[in-house]
């Protein structure tokens, strides 16, 4: 019990003396900082070796103590040297080069190098450092025969595969930032081929880690995984599903962000914001959120209006129903008012002129209607319609135009209008479209035309209040 005590006691002065000696020879220690900062990785370790290492050896030496505790504490000392120039070397870069390079960032006219600062990629590169030092410095901390210098050579190697791991990410996320910065709109997603990029890394990252923690060759464990490919496959089917289709979609450009898709399976109707490798992110007009497996879009059908967008016109198809009782041959009366009708005056003087003409070539009686040709009030009404609608400011004439009959129905006649108006926003073509069916309501009367509707209470309470009472009452 008594020599525990003794020892414990000389273990206590072996610590004090080593704290002494550090407090002595902190100017050594700052001009090794100055050279480990200054100098290459080779000459700070030569600079260790032939500068301290040897006066600290021989100052433990001389302490008055056993030559295990003398090399415990030489090990100690270094370690602790070691670790402290490897935190006070990254220090000093992060706290001076990656201002610098920060800096400069900011000040430059480029954009693209915006997206490296915002996910962190300089600093991350800055964890090789103290891992760099400990790699070089690791013959000297122990023997390099002893299982204490293999197991730290495993821990450095396992400290690089990680912090490559971290920094391929972070390159790859800022990659495709920039990739959207310069693409803003119409581009291709990248999303696809960065994720498959991340999962291959991350993959063999974790089976290198495991190689180099175990001390095994990596290719081996590559051989295992493959002769469990069909467990592998079950586990990550759904990746490999997304991975295939993303790669899919992306290169045959059906989906892009940006895109306005409609899929009612999954009731999604709205932007693309995201295409990735698991799922394509849809913001629906309502501001909800729809996620869609990415090989959803392989496997089932959806519609993109990217076509409508870059055509530069949005189509207005819609029908008006004309009750058929309402339509007869235009009189003399009606042409001449129709006449002083500025979108008409041009075409009726001239279809005026085809029909007189034409029933005078085949000796027409003028004296009944059903002979020969006559002008309807639904056929001027048309007439109206493609001259109106060709001269209005918001119709895209140089694509599809036309005023058409549809099959008449029990409904009524429908005339439909399949244009282009020359303004894709939304709100923008709505009301494009209610200004002209608003117009179009409101001048069917003068063609002597009524819309077809259903009879409502009002019909029938005016219907009662018109019938007489047979009683008389």
């Amino acid at each position: 019990m008594f020599s525990k005590i003794i020892h414990l006691y000389e273990l206590f002065e072996i610590l004090e003396i080593l704290v002494q000696f550090l407090f002595l020879t902190q100017p050594a220690i700052v001009a090794l900082l100055y050279i480990a900062i200054e100098s290459t990785p080779t000459k700070i370790f030569k600079a260790i070796n032939m500068q301290y290492i040897d006066t600290l050896l021989q100052f433990i030496k001389e302490l008055p103590t056993s030559q295990a505790y003398a090399t415990m504490t030489l090990n100690i000392s270094i370690f602790i040297l070691i670790l402290l120039i490897g935190w006070t070397a990254t220090k000093a870069v992060r706290s001076i080069l990656i201002p610098r390079i920060t800096t400069y960032i900011h000040n430059s006219n480029y954009q693209w190098d915006d997206p490296l600062l915002t996910h962190n990629f300089f600093e991350k590169l800055t964890w090789f450092v103290p891992i760099a030092i400990f790699h070089l410095a690791k013959d000297i901390i122990f023997p390099p025969e002893s299982w204490l210098a293999n197991l730290l050579g495993r821990f450095i190697l396992s400290g690089f595969i990680i912090c490559s791991i971290f920094c391929i990410s972070s390159l790859l996320n800022a990659m495709y930032d920039i990739h959207r910065h310069f693409n803003k709109k119409y581009v291709r997603s990248i999303r696809g081929y960065l994720d498959a990029i991340k999962i291959v890394t991350y993959s063999c990252g974790i089976i290198f880690l495991f190689a180099a923690l175990t001390d095994r060759s990596p290719w081996g464990i590559f051989s295992i995984l493959g002769g469990v490919t069909a467990v592998t496959m079950l586990i990550f089917k759904d990746t490999i599903l997304g991975f295939v289709a993303s790669i899919q979609l992306t290169g045959t450009d059906m989906v892009r962000p940006g895109d306005w898709i409609e899929m009612p399976k999954y009731d999604a109707d709205g932007d693309v914001i995201d295409v990735s490798i698991h799922s394509v992110i849809v913001r629906n007009w309502d501001k909800t959120i729809t996620t869609i497996p990415t090989y959803a879009l392989i496997s089932n059908s959806f519609k993109n209006w990217r076509g409508m967008t870059e055509s530069g016109g949005r189509r207005i198809k819609r029908a008006i129903y004309i009750d058929m009782n309402s339509i007869r041959f235009a009189t003399e009366e009606e042409l001449q008012k129709f006449s002083k009708i500025t979108l008409l005056k041009k075409y009726l003087k001239n279809k005026q002129e085809e029909i007189e003409l034409d029933n005078k070539e085949k000796k027409i009686d003028n004296l009944i209607p059903i002979n020969g040709r006559r002008q309807t009030n639904i056929g001027i009404f048309r007439a109206y319609l493609e001259n109106y609608l060709k001269n209005h400011p918001k119709i895209h004439t140089n694509m599809t135009f036309l005023i058409r009959h549809l099959a008449p129905t029990e409904k009524g006649l429908p005339i439909e209008l399949y244009i282009f108006s020359n303004d894709q926003i939304w709100a923008n073509y709505e009301a494009i479209q209610a200004d002209i069916f608003d117009h179009i309501f409101a001048i069917l009367p003068e063609f002597s035309l009524r819309v077809f509707q259903n009879p409502s209470g009002y019909d029938f309470r005016q219907l009662h209040h018109n019938t007489p009472d047979p009683e008389g009452t």
